[in-house]
Order: structure tokens, then sequence, then C-alpha cells
């Protein structure tokens, strides 16, 4: 077809809300790209963003986002051909679009076309999709919600997010209409990395082949320098860890995947990085779905084509479930974290002795935790069920975790960890910061939502008009 490229490079700069801040522009200046995603949604970061959003209605969006568009202008300036593709609208996509706009007509890039997607928010429109029938049962339990209930919500048990995994339909869309910048709230993942290679090839969204080359792309590149060397089981053959680069994904026009990261930085890109991170997190490898395409796996090739160039063939693409994803978190009690530094002849036992002493305290006040969890770091807490030798230990970390539905029994808890250092055992340290608080927990609810219930809208805007 006239006017569609052979191929297109497609890096992702971030795989998490926290991930490094510099990435995303050595990407764009070092990778020649002409997608630049930035995927940072897990379910824990919907559960923050809920919580911001509850205190501010304007918040509810990765606010690193703005920040790092302020310090890519430059380079958008210098590469009009550049579009970037995030998720970073998280629960307030339009506020982050909003706020993108107005940096970008202060620095005289009004005319530049900002878009947002909406229609994962399920929030506003429960009682119409109960009354559909969804019943929101547990992902893998099948126990039914019963967080929907308005006597829940009075006991501070409510939900408070409930958002459905979007495919790359409407982010085609908004490129299609001259997007810049895409802003979407909870999507697949890979739909990310297909939205733009829809846009760009112009395959049918039932060419299921095309659809999972695409989908496979998005996947390894969505968690970033996770297929170029990090969290890498043989870490020790990763060269230059401290200057690792971030993935690209380059996608042919007849489908073909290569994966590859730029010249010069650290890290590497090969068999052993793009097979650990095809396997993360896929569940069934002859089923794994997405709202795109459901992909197999099996018969999937990964080879070396050359230094830092990996071609992935040979994965299956057949349609998607007729249901999406939903994440939900709801409000579920309190916790608090304490830790303290005991040491001197065993070490161990003292810090076990002195964190039963804590909790049986609070015990005697009246006041009976819920949940309570001792670890003792230093003497194999992290590794459960691997013996370490703890007798000749000198110094371990003490970590009491407790979690009631009665914020007062764990306020209680913050206050019996200070009393242990003069009226327990000598050799206790580490408590010069400020006393624990409780906290609210917001808990994770996967569930499913018809995919005919679900309506995504993609907006398109001049910035100019947006920062108005």
């Amino acid at each position: 077809m006239s006017g569609i490229p052979d191929s297109i490079r497609i890096g992702n700069g971030a795989g998490f809300w926290g991930d490094n801040l510099d990435a995303p522009i050595r990407l764009a200046e070092e990778g020649s790209l002409d997608f630049l995603t930035l995927e940072y949604l897990a379910e824990l970061t919907l559960s923050i963003l809920a919580h911001q959003k509850r205190l501010d209605p304007e918040a509810g969006f990765v606010s690193d986002f703005p920040a790092t568009v302020a310090r890519l202008i430059p380079i958008l300036k210098a590469r009009p051909g550049l579009r970037i593709v995030t998720n970073a609208g998280g629960l307030n996509p339009a506020g982050c679009a909003r706020a993108t706009a107005k940096l970008l007509a202060a620095a005289g890039m009004g005319g530049e076309k900002v878009a947002w997607v909406s229609g994962d928010d399920l929030m506003p429109r429960l009682d119409e999709l109960r009354a559909a029938g969804e019943r929101f049962l547990h992902f893998d339990s099948q126990a039914s919600l019963a967080y929907f209930d308005a006597a829940a919500a009075r006991q501070g048990e409510g939900l408070v997010s409930a958002n459905a995994y979007l495919g790359a339909a409407p982010i085609c869309e908004a490129l299609d209409r001259g997007a810049r910048i895409v802003i979407t709230g909870r999507v697949a993942d890979a739909s990310l990395t297909v939205g733009p290679a829809m846009h760009t090839f112009k395959w049918g969204w039932q060419d299921w082949e095309k659809l999972a080359a695409a989908s496979v792309a998005g996947h390894l590149i969505e968690c970033g320098a996770q297929v170029t060397g990090g969290m890498l089981s043989r870490w020790q053959t990763v060269p230059d860890y401290a200057h690792i680069g971030y993935p690209i994904a380059i996608l042919t026009a007849s489908g073909e995947c290569h994966i590859t990261k730029p010249e010069g930085t650290g890290g590497m890109v090969n068999r052993e990085t793009v097979t650990e991170q095809l396997l993360y997190e896929i569940g069934d490898p002859a089923r794994y779905h997405t709202p795109d395409v459901t992909l197999d796996f099996t018969q999937t090739e990964v080879e070396e084509r050359g230094r830092d160039l990996v071609r992935v063939s040979g994965t299956r693409g057949i349609r998607p479930p007729a249901t999406l994803k939903v994440s939900c978190a709801y409000e579920n009690g309190f916790s608090a974290k304490g830790d303290l530094v005991v040491s001197g002849l065993g070490a161990a036992g003292k810090a076990k002795a002195t964190g039963e002493m804590i909790l049986d305290r609070v015990k005697q006040a009246g006041m009976p935790l819920g949940r309570r969890y001792l670890e003792i770091l230093g003497a194999g807490a992290t590794l459960p069920g691997v013996e370490t030798p703890s007798g000749d230990l000198k110094e371990v970390v003490l970590r009491l975790s407790v979690w009631d539905k009665d914020k007062n029994a764990v306020e209680r808890f913050c206050r019996e960890i200070a009393p242990v250092i003069t009226s327990g055992p000598a050799g206790i340290s580490g408590y010069a910061g400020s006393r624990p608080k409780p906290r609210q927990v917001l808990s994770h609810w996967p569930t499913t939502v018809e995919r005919d219930h679900v309506r995504p809208v993609a907006y398109v805007r001049g910035a100019g008009d947006l920062a108005a």
C-alpha cells in the first residue's frame, strides 16, 4: 500500500512508575525512534493513584510524565516524526492531557495534537453494569465482590476504583487523527505497541498473525530494561548495568519482529534475555489473553541475528476472549510496619522474642490484631523453606507488619514499638526515625467484564486549545 513504511522502531522508556527518569530521554536521543512508549501502570500503581485522586480530583495521573515531556520538548522539536504513547493517564487521562498540553503550548508547540483515551473507568457505570448482568466475580476464586454495597462503603470498605484493560483500537484511532502524544488510562501493556503498529501498517483487526507479532513485540519491551538484561538470572554476565540501555522493537510491514537497544549502552539483548521476558507473567503459554488477540507461544522461535539483535517469530494468534480483565481496588482496613536493628549474641533469637513481646503487649491492651507478620531479616526471613544458620548471627533486622480493620488497634501497635528500647533486651537500635503510622489498605480485586459493555473513546485536541 502506498505510503506505508517497510518498518518502524518503537522504544519503551519506562516499565513502571518509578523507573529510571533518564531512560526515556536517552532512548529518544539515541534510538532513532518512530514511537516512544512509556508503560507506567501496575495494579499497585492504580491503587496509589486512586488514593491521590480521592484527596485531589485533579490528580490521579502519573505526575512524572509531564515532567518527562518537558525534558523531551527539544527532541520533539528536532524530530517531528517522533510520537509518544503512554498509559500515564492512570485514573485521570484528561487531566494528564491538560497538564501535558500546557507544557507544549508554553514551548511554542500549541499546534501539536494531544489525545487521551477514556472508557476504562467503570466506577461511574457500576449500577448500569450490574443491571446488565455483570457480577464482577474474582478472577481466580469466583467469589462475589461484596464491596459494591453501600453498607460496605459506609464501613470504610467501599470500592475506590474499577478499570477495564482496554486494547489498541483507541490508540490507533488517536494516531490516525494526527495525535503527537496519546495518553491512556488502563490499557493492556502490549497494546501501547500494537496501536502504533496498526496505525502505521494499516493491518486488519482480524489479522491475528500480524496482531500476534505486534503483541509479542509489545510484551517483550513493556517492562523496560528487563529484556535488555535487567532481572536476568545470570546477572553477572550483563555488562555495564549502570548505563543499561532500554529496548527497541523493530516491526516490519510483513509482521517480522526484532528486539534491540541503542548502540553504546549497557546491558545486552540475546536469546537468554528475550526468552526470560517472553515467559514473564504469561500464565498458559498456549493461551495468553490480551484485549487485541490471544497468543500461542508454543511455536515461538527466538533467534540471535547479531550483537544485541534478536528475531522473534512463529507466535500464533487467535481471536481474543469475549471479556476484558478489570482491576479493582477496595478499602480493606489498616496496616503498619516497624523495623528495629537487633545486635549482640544470639541476635536472631533476641529479635524474635522482642517482636513477640511487642505483639503480646498490643493483645494485653485488648486489641488483638487481625494479621501479624514477624520477620527476622538476615536470618532467612525472605527465603522461606531455605535453612539459614542463625545461632551465630550478631546483627539482624526485626520487621513487624500488622493489619486490622480497626485503625485504633494498628495505632496501638505503632505505640508499642518504642517502649521496648528501654523495657526489652539490650542491643536494640535503629529507632531514631519517626513512629510508624497506620495507613489505609487498598486491596486488589481482579475480575472481568463483557467486552461489549466497555466503550472506549479517543479525544484529540490541539495543545493550544486544550491548554487554554
